[in-house]
């Protein structure tokens, strides 16, 4: 294979992940009314969970105490972030949220830098919010304070991706991660869903969802960060918000006004050239 069909097949890989992500997005939303956002990131941290402990078997022996803390942290931040972000698609549409969640890891990508550029991509980002509060009837403000929450809790699980990697070996930490934020769920899930947890056509649903949003996504993103440069991987990653806003028209019929497309294009384009500056955005997030 030519390098220039192996990033074009990377290219449509990542594109394949986000399209995955987004749509099991809309999915898990469209079954709200049946069983809480909470129990639902339960079931799909637990399908995700048993694939990755399949797959990456990791070695529970041997570690270090901050090795403990780090994925702990890892898991910690994990968690957060999809119940965070489940929870605020619960209350305002699901481009809006993904929109507002990418603040999070646009702020770490251009933070501490000094150039006017970098400064230029967090005021477009700002911008592209405001716009979206001059729409008021579609955000709700529990809803935006979950989906920025989500976006604190994306960027520290950037950091903590990272040093979860230098102490843990292949999928090892992302595994044993995963594992600790589903027992973090546990409970409240159990508390929340009730007997409908044992409903089979929300375990069906659940499975899926865990699916098209981790497992999926994260695999094309593995296989394409073998080939593509991380900047070039990042400046695919910030269609996030597009996508998020497409899934919900053609899943959940949610339709975004022309004033919230322009405000998420704002937030696109800035992404875009944050990332351009600074690849930490290329760590992909299982949302």
């Amino acid at each position: 294979m030519s390098r220039a069909s192996g990033v074009t097949r990377a290219i449509w890989l990542v594109l394949v992940g986000i399209v995955s992500v987004q749509a099991g997005a809309a999915i898990a939303k469209d079954l709200f009314a049946t069983i809480s956002p909470t129990s639902m990131v339960f079931l799909r941290l637990v399908t995700s969970t048993l694939v990755l402990l399949a797959i990456a078997r990791p070695q529970w022996r041997g570690r270090t105490r901050t090795d403990w803390l780090t994925v702990a942290g890892f898991g910690l931040s994990l968690g957060l972030m999809n119940w965070a972000i489940y929870q605020s698609f619960a209350r305002i549409p699901l481009g809006i949220a993904v929109t507002i969640e990418f603040i999070g890891p646009l702020s770490l990508a251009v933070f501490g830098s000094r150039r006017l550029r970098d400064l230029i991509w967090v005021v477009l980002a700002g911008i592209g919010v405001l716009m979206l509060g001059l729409e008021p009837a579609d955000l709700d403000v529990a809803g935006v304070a979950f989906a920025l929450l989500a976006g604190a809790a994306w960027a520290s699980y950037i950091l903590f991706s990272a040093r979860t990697g230098q102490r843990w070996p292949g999928l090892d930490g992302l595994a044993i991660a995963s594992a600790f934020a589903t027992l973090l769920l546990t409970g409240p899930a159990i508390l929340s869903g009730g007997t409908t947890l044992l409903s089979p056509r929300v375990l069906v649903i659940g499975a899926l969802v865990g699916l098209l949003s981790s497992v999926i996504p994260y695999s094309c993103e593995l296989v394409a960060l073998r080939t593509l440069a991380p900047s070039t991987f990042g400046i695919l990653m910030s269609l996030e918000p597009a996508a998020a806003a497409l899934a919900a028209i053609v899943v959940l019929h949610e339709l975004l006004s022309p004033l919230q497309w322009v405000a998420v294009a704002c937030v696109v384009v800035a992404s875009v050239g944050a990332t351009r500056s600074h690849p930490v955005l290329t760590e992909p997030a299982p949302d």
